[in-house]
């Protein structure tokens, strides 16, 4: 299976604050990703080292096998999208405004959108449910239907690996589902995608592959192996006499919950 994403030996600190120490972590073509780990753990940190949004104090990350540190820009934008958790918009942009703005990096310098471009933006739109609101100001809308447009502007690159912070954040349950059936479809369609995750609910539901972060430390392998009971109890710092909540799978998107007592 193709490598599409490497980071090796990374480290990577916040002032005094050690964040990764000597990590490793590869994705690989058409994988499905949930990245999950207690608050303030570096889920968003691994997103943003993975798009060169933040540069490692050593280690080197890769896309494709070349350094992503000597690529341009642009070019990293036509393969990665990334749906960040805050997108601040300081002026009254349009949703169709903003959308479009995932064209950039196939546009020339001061050159207008062509007729692909208007089509992608159409598409990205259709596809997460937001074409009526087209001429809302980004501002002006609910959290979710923000959350949404952000969605919009990552699928409007047209992307081959997906990053996602926290995409259902904001979102009532059915919007979730949405959204979660969205990105099983995209996946199917040859999309690599990576979310950071809370939600253990969608994580088992949607996502056959998990990247556990813990102190300094990242472990990835199949769900039913890493979201089991004792394993969660300790990244997410419960007790032994917690009652976890645990979903079973089911062949929807509707959370069934069943209480898991840890014992160990």
């Amino acid at each position: 299976m193709r490598t599409l994403l490497e980071l090796r030996n990374i480290n990577f600190s916040y002032g005094a604050a050690s964040i990764f120490h000597g990590i490793s972590w590869e994705i690989h073509q058409g994988d499905r990703v949930a990245v999950i780990g207690r608050n303030g753990v570096g889920k968003s940190t691994l997103l943003h080292l993975a798009t060169g949004l933040l540069k490692p104090q050593a280690g080197s990350v890769l896309l494709e096998g070349c350094a992503l540190n000597k690529m341009r820009r642009r070019n990293i934008a036509q393969f990665i999208a990334f749906v960040p958790q805050q997108l601040v918009v300081p002026f009254d942009f349009t949703v169709e405004q903003l959308v479009s703005q995932g064209r950039t990096p196939y546009l020339r310098a001061l050159h207008n959108l062509r007729t692909e471009d208007y089509r992608a933006v159409d598409e990205a739109m259709h596809r997460t449910q937001i074409t009526h609101l087209r001429k809302r100001i980004f501002n002006q809308l609910s959290g979710g239907e923000q959350q949404r447009v952000k969605i919009a502007i990552a699928l409007a690159q047209q992307p081959k690996l997906l990053l996602l912070d926290e995409p259902t954040q904001h979102l009532d349950i059915g919007r979730q589902a949405e959204i979660l059936e969205l990105l099983l479809k995209l996946n199917a369609e040859g999309v690599t995608v990576v979310a950071a995750i809370h939600d253990l609910h969608a994580v088992q539901q949607a996502f056959p592959t998990v990247t556990l972060l813990h102190e300094c430390t990242l472990t990835q392998g199949p769900a039913a192996a890493l979201l089991r009971p004792e394993l969660l109890a300790q990244a997410f710092g419960l007790s032994s006499h917690t009652s976890l909540p645990l979903l079973r799978r089911t062949n929807d998107f509707v959370p069934e919950v069943a209480h898991v007592e840890l014992a160990y």
